[in-house]
């Protein structure tokens, strides 16, 4: 057997097992929130590319798609609270997923020159180290979850961004003034419950 045919059998195995570790996870119950998490992230691609190559009616199409994608927060939770299908791992992955989705399109509109960079790069800043403190606490044995207040925020921030991504006039509005207005709103929520976190989170961590 060559060198090639040898690599080629191995990356088909593992292709076969990945695929049937996935239909495994697929068929459970238990993972159906985790898996509405995931799709979060894997719309982001396609949004990415919706937004580079859009005009009016692919930013509607855009728009539809975050809200789609946004609905999937509020979905997941409730169906593991109800179902009782709550974990670690969804604990997690929920506000990564989250984070995923909004700071890449923010991203995007930065660059089509719709939302302000310094603003954009300081909402980047918090949900970095967020995302470290939540992993040195998970990494003690200790799962932060989102808080109600952080909830609120990526509502405003999902409010701002479809209105920035819809860019052009729409139902008579200025859609990209109501954007940035919501922008705002978002940016106020995000220093704060920042500030709340790494208070928090610095208090758990010291006490450990």
């Amino acid at each position: 057997m060559t060198q090639n045919e040898s690599f080629s059998a191995l990356t088909n195995k593992t292709f076969s097992t990945f695929l049937s570790h996935a239909r495994l996870y697929i068929k459970e119950p238990s993972n159906l929130p985790n898996l509405l998490t995931l799709s979060r992230i894997f719309s982001v691609p396609l949004i990415i590319v919706l937004l580079y190559t859009g005009n009016r009616w692919i930013n509607l199409l855009t728009a539809l798609l975050v809200t789609l994608a946004a609905i999937t927060d509020g979905l997941d939770g409730y169906m593991a609270r109800k179902y009782g299908f709550e974990s670690d791992f969804g604990k997690l992955l929920d506000p990564l997923a989250d984070k995923i989705l909004i700071l890449s399109t923010m991203v995007m509109l930065v660059y089509l020159h719709r939302a302000p960079a310094w603003m954009v790069c300081l909402i980047l800043c918090r949900e970095t180290a967020i995302t470290g403190m939540r992993a040195m606490a998970a990494d003690r044995g200790k799962v932060i979850g989102a808080s109600a207040m952080a909830k609120y925020k990526t509502i405003f921030q999902t409010v701002a961004i479809v209105a920035l991504v819809i860019h052009y006039p729409f139902l008579g509005a200025d859609a990209h003034a109501v954007g940035i207005f919501f922008l705002w709103i978002a940016f106020v929520y995000t220093m704060w419950t920042g500030y709340n976190y790494f208070r928090d989170t610095f208090s758990l961590l010291m006490t450990d």
